[in-house]
């Protein structure tokens, strides 16, 4: 029961309410991660490099806005309306899809609802930091992407149900699209009538720029994160395995769904339990966890292993992606955190689209183990180097 009591302290009415708008955000969003590329292919006629254009055009987007959205988060002082502004451009770019005539619309659709992540992303984060005590930042960040898992892992299911009730043979894209829109509405409301700005929003008096530059310890970690992700390529080369061994795309789903549901399920303990262990030591044990999960796609030759090592992938997840949210915010100040989320996770935004390119070169002219081998050495040595790192400098947190 004192678990269960620790876990709920210090979750407040913020901390709540934004882990529902990014659950339904999610389900609108991963209701069409699978199928959209399908509806361009199949319905618009669209090529596959054109596909491959889309995505790298929304991922390179988002990626620079969540700098310039953190930078002008900051500079405002004011972290809501950025927020509002982003989940709501994410909204709309559902029916957009649905009135899609040509590829043309589908990447004006997709660009919108990444312009719109990356304008509220860094601010959101720092309103997350802001709206809860310094010592409950791991278990805040959990629960948030618990709640942002969740729904990434209720999507797709939708989806499918929606396929198997219109027919497989025949399902109607657009009306799927258009019922997307629906979450992504209602997330928008919860937004609007039931959180409110951080307290620690700027002060009045305070400077109106956000504190520069960031210091020498955060850009430290970001280098040294830096390290795993450029061997954290993206989840389609896992995927890939997968339909290589023989998965159905309904298995794919279901196994990557498996993955959401593990990770949502662990992500908030495993932040309650980074604020007691701290949160370097339990990102080394997720480092440690995408390593052995990565060595196993490289070696697994039964259809059978890729159900666990999916689940385990789930692990991973939870025990790293919301904590190095709560290490970031423990490296910047109320003035500067959202430029700070933004500088981070836009620049990992970077790096993983690097690390996929060099994972497709590694699969095609070495091995299709390769690109796991480069992406678990890559997590040993970044956990091994923050390690020395934090205790070299004697870092709490």
């Amino acid at each position: 029961m004192s678990f269960f009591r620790d876990m709920k302290e210090g979750l407040t009415r913020n901390v709540t309410f934004l882990g529902v708008v990014s659950g339904l955000t999610d389900i609108s969003s991963e209701m069409l991660y699978p199928i959209v590329p399908v509806f361009l292919t199949s319905v618009l006629g669209a090529p596959m490099h054109i596909v491959g254009l889309i995505e790298g055009i929304a991922e390179g987007t988002a990626s620079l806005v969540k700098i310039v959205g953190g930078r002008l988060s900051d500079k405002a002082g004011v972290r809501k309306p950025f927020v509002v502004a982003g989940y709501s451009l994410s909204a709309v770019s559902k029916p957009v899809l649905a009135l899609a005539a040509s590829w043309h619309f589908v990447l004006f659709s997709r660009f919108i609802d990444r312009v719109g992540k990356g304008l509220r992303t860094s601010a959101r984060d720092a309103l997350i930091a802001g709206s809860i005590e310094k010592r409950h930042w791991g278990k805040a960040f959990g629960f948030h992407r618990a709640m942002d898992t969740l729904g990434a892992a209720l999507g797709p299911l939708t989806a499918l149900a929606m396929i198997e009730l219109m027919g497989r043979a025949t399902p109607n894209y657009r009306a799927i699209f258009m019922a997307a829109f629906i979450p992504g509405v209602l997330a928008v409301a919860v937004l609007v009538y039931f959180v409110k700005e951080a307290a620690q929003a700027r002060s009045v008096g305070a400077a109106a720029q956000p504190a520069e530059p960031m210091s020498s310890d955060f850009k430290t970690f970001v280098l040294l994160y830096g390290i795993f992700a450029l061997g954290n390529s993206s989840d389609i080369f896992l995927i890939m395995k997968a339909k290589d061994m023989g998965f159905t795309l309904t298995h794919v789903i279901l196994a990557y769904t498996g993955y959401n549901l593990v990770y949502a399920l662990l992500a908030s303990p495993a932040g309650w339990l980074s604020d007691r262990l701290g949160k370097v030591k339990t990102m080394t044990f997720g480092f440690a966890v995408f390593a052995a999960v990565y060595v196993g796609f490289a070696f697994a030759h039964k259809t059978w292993m890729i159900w666990p090592l999916f689940a385990l992938y789930g692990f991973y997840g939870a025990f790293n992606e919301g904590i190095s949210k709560a290490v970031i915010a423990h490296l910047s100040t109320a003035d500067n955190r959202a430029t700070a989320m933004g500088y981070f996770q836009g620049a990992m935004g970077f790096v993983t689209f690097a690390a996929s390119t060099l994972a497709g070169f590694l699969w095609d002219k070495v091995s299709p183990a390769a690109p796991f081998a480069v992406g678990a050495a890559g997590a040993l040595l970044a956990g091994l180097a923050l390690t020395v790192w934090t205790r070299k400098k004697r870092l709490a947190f």
